[in-house]
């Protein structure tokens, strides 16, 4: 009470920093602001924290490419990337793999330079920023759903939420991610936020998304992996471009590393038209040395039926899509196999056809492209040049993220830059 004997209001709380979003960027960039010494909330609208961030990777975390050259990091994000060389020489490949050792979660580097964690576990990535949030005091409210800003003479002055009241802060980090599988909270408000605060919004998109397609055949293959294929790209019967790498048969058409890498181009080519693609089981040998490898297993079986033979040149549980797209009958004798059909095999396992019918939508994208222009933003602390105390991470940039590891390793960099420079805060 004060010297009237009347209630003193209760002074509202400011906080030195508010994070926005309890993804992958917004965890450890509200861990590094309190690491440095800021008082930090992190909101999360969700009833808990990461909930794509458990998903990813097949619930295998996907931590990061194990890159270490920036130069060629970079090129892999396409001309968009040239935004990252700041960031990331300050915090790249090897200082996030240095955060996660330092924590005691080991990694291993599997194919394609693609890093998981030892225990194949997102879980493990999960614990490791909520622990270090922890260590750091940050404050978390979970279903705690914002709703906007509020600015004030070029600052943002406050975050309101949904009860209506507001939340202040010295400084904010947006980290509320893109579109993609929306069922986790990625539903794209911070774009909305942004948009009516002045900012520039490239509209997302789906970026890496497996494809459905029209063919039977490949829907009786699915769950067959290739580790190396290559997809030649067809639109008005010429070739648009060709790419190799892992592939995933599923039940609704094609995945996998390659595919996903693929997607957004294929996308655009839908626009126009009819899009085909052609498989090839083989893409390290020609038609002459698969024939020969073929020849040889006939040789070996020529008294067995073909369909059990075919099961010893692909996979068993892709021999029935195969059959249903040769002229050679499943009961034939290889003794009686014919040079014509033989050679019909081999130019088949090498032009597998299918056609496209779609791309899967926003919730089976693994992230979308679109976001906020990267012109807008200062990479050297991730802060707005419109709003100087609002920074911006991760999937909310307009980034074209290719499948591998790269989508988190944009989070680690540029949220613990703004972690790092929010937390930063003056008395």
């Amino acid at each position: 009470m004060n010297s009237l004997g009347k209630k003193t209001p209760k002074k509202e709380l400011v906080w030195d920093v508010i994070v926005i979003g309890g993804g992958p960027a917004g965890m450890i960039s509200a861990g590094k602001a309190g690491e440095s010494g800021a008082r930090v909330l992190l909101v999360e609208k969700n009833e808990t924290l990461g909930k794509k961030l458990l998903i990813t990777g097949g619930g295998r975390c996907n931590v990061t490419n194990a890159e270490f050259d920036i130069r060629k990091l970079v090129g892999k994000l396409g001309d968009k990337g040239k935004f990252l060389f700041s960031p990331l020489s300050k915090f790249g490949v090897a200082e996030s793999l240095d955060f996660f050792h330092l924590k005691n979660m080991p990694t291993k580097i599997e194919a394609e330079q693609r890093v998981f964690p030892m225990s194949d576990k997102a879980q493990s990535v999960w614990d490791t920023l909520v622990e270090y949030m922890r260590k750091n005091n940050v404050e978390i409210r979970s279903n705690t759903e914002v709703t906007g800003f509020e600015e004030k003479d070029g600052q943002i002055i406050g975050v309101t939420i949904s009860n209506g009241k507001t939340l202040h802060a010295k400084k904010y980090i947006l980290a509320t991610g893109g579109k993609s599988r929306p069922e986790t909270g990625s539903t794209g408000e911070g774009f909305l936020w942004l948009q009516k605060i002045g900012h520039k919004v490239i509209e997302p998109d789906v970026a890496l998304v497996p494809l459905e397609v029209k063919d039977a055949w490949i829907k009786q293959t699915q769950g067959v992996s290739i580790k190396d294929a290559r997809v030649s790209v067809f639109q008005n019967d010429i070739q648009q471009f060709s790419k190799n790498g892992k592939i995933l048969f599923t039940h609704f058409g094609l995945s996998g590393p390659l595919i996903l890498n693929m997607s957004k181009d294929i996308g655009e080519l839908l626009k126009y038209g009819e899009v085909k693609l052609n498989i090839d089981l083989f893409p390290n040998i020609d038609h002459l040395a698969l024939d020969t490898h073929i020849r040889s297993i006939f040789e070996i079986n020529q008294n067995k039926k073909f369909k059990n033979v075919l099961g010893m040149i692909v996979s068993p549980k892709m021999t029935a899509g195969i059959l249903s797209l040769l002229t050679i009958h499943p009961e034939e004798y290889v003794n009686k196999i014919s040079k014509v059909s033989r050679l019909i095999l081999v130019k088949s396992l090498k032009q597998l056809p299918c056609q496209v019918k779609k791309l899967l939508g926003l919730e089976k994208a693994i992230v979308t492209s679109g976001g906020l222009a990267l012109e807008e933003i200062d990479f050297k602390t991730m802060q707005s040049k419109i709003y100087p105390n609002l920074y911006c991470v991760g999937d909310i940039l307009n980034f074209d993220r290719p499948s591998g590891g790269y989508s988190l390793q944009i989070c680690w960099t540029t949220g613990y830059l703004a972690g790092e420079n929010a937390g930063k805060c003056e008395n």
